[in-house]
């Protein structure tokens, strides 16, 4: 693993709906919902954070990332995020202005690897992450790091459904050794799509939805 804010290694971006968006076409809700992500809350709360431009892009909503790191506040504090799909980092840098030690950002698309270093820029953080260029299946088939993630979070595109049960099938078995004991798995999916309830050593404890998006949080049976 490479030093912290070392990019040593992968793209994509977030995607989430806002149900007043709905009667709008794609292209004019996308570029609504951009002009309005911002951090949160914690040490960069309010600064607003920028995403690549296109309908290919859709970032999670600060509502639901809201909604995630409530359920996420007992554990955020100095803990190690991994943010897989990360596009624009909007996942990451929360975690990062919550309290969390350190952050691995994977992603491989340049446009939203542009983006991800513009905000980490913008919010002169310039220590406690890593960016990994390439595919996350990639990543998870790496040796294991030195110090395991506590928290992951997955949000692949919407439009490559199969990644879920590939990345989480990875996690649940061969990649278990990237979880630290006690750790968490979040996947943010389309409320519709329907993921299992196991993958591996992973099982689902809970189920959050809100709009047309859900996100599923698993534990590591084997803890």
């Amino acid at each position: 693993m490479g030093a912290p804010g070392l990019d040593t290694g992968v793209p994509n971006d977030r995607s989430s709906s806002l149900g007043w968006f709905e009667i709008w076409d794609s292209t004019t809700a996308n570029s609504a919902i951009l002009s309005l992500m911002r951090v949160i809350a914690g040490q960069f709360r309010s600064r607003t954070l920028d995403a690549p431009a296109g309908v290919a892009t859709r970032p999670t909503s600060d509502r639901l990332r809201e909604t995630l790191f409530n359920v996420l506040a007992p554990r955020i504090q100095s803990a190690r995020f991994l943010d897989l799909y990360s596009g624009s980092g909007a996942v990451g840098i929360e975690a990062l202005s919550r309290g969390a030690s350190h952050v691995t950002f994977v992603e491989k698309a340049p446009p939203a690897l542009t983006t991800l270093r513009a905000n980490l820029i913008n919010l002169n953080i310039s220590s406690s992450f890593t960016i990994h260029t390439g595919a996350v299946t990639a990543f998870l088939r790496n040796p294991a790091p030195a110090q395991p993630f506590d928290i992951v979070f997955l949000d692949p595109p919407y439009d490559l459904a199969a990644e879920y049960s590939t990345v989480l099938n990875l996690l649940g078995s061969s990649a278990s050794s990237f979880l630290a004991p006690q750790s968490i798995v979040i996947a943010e999916h389309r409320k519709k799509d329907t993921l299992a309830d196991a993958y591996g050593t992973l099982t689902r404890t809970r189920i959050l939805q809100q709009g047309d998006a859900a996100l599923s949080f698993f534990s590591n049976l084997s803890d």
